[in-house]
């Protein structure tokens, strides 16, 4: 009786766990749009407001766009590995 028991609790928190797996791996890709579009808005406007200095903001925003990309694939990539593990 106690296996079942501890069996069930089990099955339980892994729902629980896949579920959070899904919302965790979904937050991070919202969260790294919003990063990424955030980071765009910001080289446009401040290369309307110095067109002279194009290559430097371009290749800054690159950098930052990268960065905020590959903290998005580590976090999808832990709620996967929650997920099918």
């Amino acid at each position: 009786m106690v296996t079942l028991t501890v069996i069930l609790q089990a099955a339980a928190s892994m729902a629980i766990a896949k579920m959070g797996a899904g919302l965790g791996a979904g937050i991070a890709t919202i969260g790294a749009g919003l990063g990424i579009g955030l980071i765009g808005k910001g080289a446009m406007e401040a290369i309307a407001r110095q067109p002279e200095s194009v290559g430097d903001i371009r290749s800054n925003m690159i950098v930052a766009a990268a960065l905020i990309e590959g903290v998005a694939f580590f976090a999808i990539v832990v709620c996967l590995l929650i997920l099918f593990i």
